[in-house]
């Protein structure tokens, strides 16, 4: 889920938006001011920052190009002023886009929406996907239904195995061969069904009964895409 900071210390206007961004499916965090702003930005990640410039602690094209110093998070303006130099001023700091106050909440949406469509676009992480099982391979990282699953490595390994080759029935000398350390050490047999047990029971919603990692008796596993995948 998307996580959006709304800077605003306007609180009816904060509301409005937490609210309607929220009905729209995405997260928010909302500061009424430069300090709040600054300790949320730090302790949460946050996908993109809706700023106001007229802030009563400072200006928001201030913090924007604190931001770009360390960040590439978008950055929509937000302003009352409507003056074609402080729409400049605002883009050259940093923001990805402008809006004037007073504004349609369709339109903020819409930019929104086409913010996270473009970064969407440009930023494709090298991953293996099955259903709502999803392994980045950049920071070997596993996720189901976009919570992070804690897994060893020889489970990763494991996982990723069956992922490149789903549908298929893996012997269990073929796993076992994948399964080779970093420093060439073969994982003992016996390893194996360990590991099948551990995995099963982090990614599979009944591990008695699982719907992804099947036993394929006398020779191997195989993994089962989801029925309407």
């Amino acid at each position: 889920m998307k996580r959006i900071l709304i800077v605003e210390d306007d609180k009816g206007l904060s509301r409005g938006l937490s609210f309607s961004f929220n009905k729209s499916g995405y997260k928010v965090e909302c500061a009424v001011n430069l300090k709040a702003a600054k300790e949320l930005f730090k302790q949460v990640d946050i996908d993109l920052l809706i700023l106001d410039i007229n802030l009563p602690d400072g200006s928001g094209i201030d913090f924007c190009r604190e931001i770009r110093k360390k960040s590439a998070v978008p950055i929509i303006m937000l302003t009352a002023r409507d003056m074609e130099t402080d729409e400049v001023v605002g883009l050259e700091s940093g923001a990805d886009d402008y809006i004037t106050k007073p504004f349609s909440l369709s339109v903020l949406m819409a930019r929104v929406n086409s913010i996270f469509r473009r970064s969407a676009d440009t930023f494709k992480p090298n991953q293996l996907k099955s259903g709502e099982i999803v392994i980045n391979l950049d920071n070997f990282k596993v996720y189901k239904k976009e919570i992070e699953v804690t897994i060893s490595s020889t489970e990763f390994k494991l996982l990723k195995y069956f992922l490149e080759n789903k549908g298929h029935v893996l012997l269990k000398e073929q796993i076992l061969n994948s399964l080779w350390d970093d420093s060439g050490n073969f994982v003992d047999e016996n390893t194996l069904p360990v590991n099948i047990r551990r995995l099963r029971k982090k990614i599979e919603d009944d591990p008695s009964k699982p719907k992804h990692i099947k036993t394929v008796h006398g020779m191997g596993y195989i993994w089962c895409e989801d029925e309407n995948e």
